[in-house]
């Protein structure tokens, strides 16, 4: 039995393989042509192909949710995202855009503080973030930049447009599976590779080597690089492994390393302390050092902060940086990239309502059956509320969290999430997704080609995220030559 491709129909959504039933968009014709001449099991062994892949590879994430933790086998789907390169040209612009401005919002921040005084973003906005860290004002990272690696959740609405969801500034999580992707795709189809022109992602490594090497305190030539995880239990372990390994860094947790009287950090080794000079942590702000944050933490090295503040050491991300990732912050990024830049958002918001405004709150209210609500500082996907599809009680106990404390929270219409062609069972349906590609900023900047395509498997569900139930895919960044 062979796939009616044919037949295959969006319906509503934009698809990013296929225009119409039939036809399929122009950066996708050949590879789509070849995923036609397929049949039925011949698609399903390269699926099982991956997937066996994948079980061999390790590539695991972990879902807390269930009451204990779970190693999960990454979800994959073979079928690429095709995105034209000459879209993706104007994509990055846009990326490199919004990533210098949000740097320069947040050093200002921390120093001069200028966008408040100037009532560009209301101050009240700024003390009342639980991710502003007071303990960093009047810091001064290397190039002024405090968010290296940066994770923006792009989207597209049913018209063709593409939107930033969100901007991830923390600890930003997926590039991994982005490169473990490509690498089970190109097992899975290697005379795709062989005859198009796709724009590699396996050089990434090398470049987040690179970035955090810049920001070294120290002139050397290669640099004591250590990347700092919580410990085997953190959902994003095998990811914190996997870029040591490729960067040829060491992988430490708080207990290896310790700050020493002059205020260096070293890290334990058999034969004696070693000086460290960058940090790639992947352990939250509050953990990172009990001396200057929780002190409970176990996480992390007590001392850490003063030793960054003095600048003999360097933190990617550096403390703080989490401040432009909330999400009543992003509804201003159009107006801080006009207020730094001076030029107009490339990619344009979701268009947003803060609840925080008693105008807003009032439509947000009366409208919550149609508005996707989303907490400013979760992530995963977890503590929101798709209204188009949540009950009676649920939308009630939003309203009651709505007016508990409105500054927490922001509101969006349910966009109608673009979708691609995805192996379900015996047939190809369509699926919604979305993209996070991953941005490097130090002296340069530097943007993967494309990035992770999340993908929600279930039918209907506009939810991506793996802990969720979502899945992934490859994305293509593909050169048709004549743009």
């Amino acid at each position: 039995m062979e796939i009616e491709w044919k037949s295959y129909d969006p319906g509503e959504f934009y698809d990013e393989m296929i225009s119409s039933p039939g036809n399929p968009r122009r950066a996708a014709r050949a590879i789509a042509g070849y995923l036609q001449r397929l049949s039925a099991k011949q698609l399903g062994r390269r699926q099982h192909a991956a997937d066996l892949a994948i079980a061999e590879m390790g590539v695991t994430f972990t879902v807390y949710s269930e009451g204990t933790n779970i190693d999960r086998t990454w979800p994959f789907d073979i079928i690429p995202r095709i995105i034209a390169q000459k879209e993706w040209s104007r994509i990055e612009e846009g990326l490199v855009q919004r990533m210098t401005a949000l740097n320069m919002f947040i050093h200002d921040l921390y120093n001069e503080q200028k966008i408040l005084k100037d009532g560009v973003v209301p101050e009240k906005l700024i003390t009342g973030s639980k991710s502003f860290l007071p303990q960093c004002i009047g810091a001064t990272p290397r190039y002024n930049v405090w968010a290296h690696i940066c994770g923006s959740d792009l989207v597209r609405d049913k018209d063709g447009t593409v939107y930033v969801l969100e901007d991830n500034l923390r600890v930003p999580s997926g590039v991994s599976y982005m490169i473990e992707n490509r690498a089970v795709t190109k097992r899975v189809f290697p005379e795709l590779f062989r005859k198009h022109r796709i724009q590699p992602v396996d050089d990434y490594p090398s470049h987040l080597f690179d970035m955090l090497a810049s920001l070294s305190p120290r002139p050397l030539d290669y640099p004591e690089i250590v990347v700092m995880t919580p410990g085997i239990y953190n959902s994003a372990y095998f990811e914190h492994s996997f870029l040591a390994q490729q960067m040829g860094a060491e992988l430490v947790e708080g207990s290896d390393l310790v700050v020493g009287d002059d205020d260096c950090v070293y890290m334990k080794t058999i034969a004696g302390l070693q000086r460290v000079d960058v940090i790639y942590r992947r352990v939250n702000d509050e953990f990172i050092d009990p001396e200057a944050f929780r002190e409970d933490s176990v996480l992390g090295v007590r001392g850490l902060l003063r030793a960054w503040r003095a600048g003999n050491v360097a933190l990617a991300n550096a403390p703080g940086a989490g401040v432009a990732d909330d999400k009543v912050i992003y509804t201003y990024v159009p107006a801080i990239i006009k207020y730094y830049l001076d030029q107009d958002a490339i990619i344009p918001n979701v268009p947003s309502y803060r609840c925080e405004d008693r105008e807003q709150r009032e439509y947000v209210l009366a409208n919550l059956a149609t508005l996707v609500v989303k907490p400013a500082n979760e992530s995963g996907g977890y503590g929101m509320l798709v209204g188009p599809h949540a009950t009676a009680v649920e939308r009630n106990k939003f309203v009651n969290l709505i007016k508990r404390n409105p500054r927490n929270y922001i509101a969006q219409p349910a966009l109608s999430l673009s979708t691609a062609p995805t192996i379900c069972g015996q047939h190809v349906e369509p699926r919604h997704l979305d993209l996070r590609p991953f941005i490097l900023q130090s002296d340069r900047t530097y943007v993967t080609a494309g990035g992770l395509t999340r993908v929600a498997l279930r039918k209907g569900s506009l939810v991506v995220n793996s802990s969720q139930g979502g899945g992934s895919k490859d994305t293509w960044i593909v050169d048709t030559g004549a743009g």
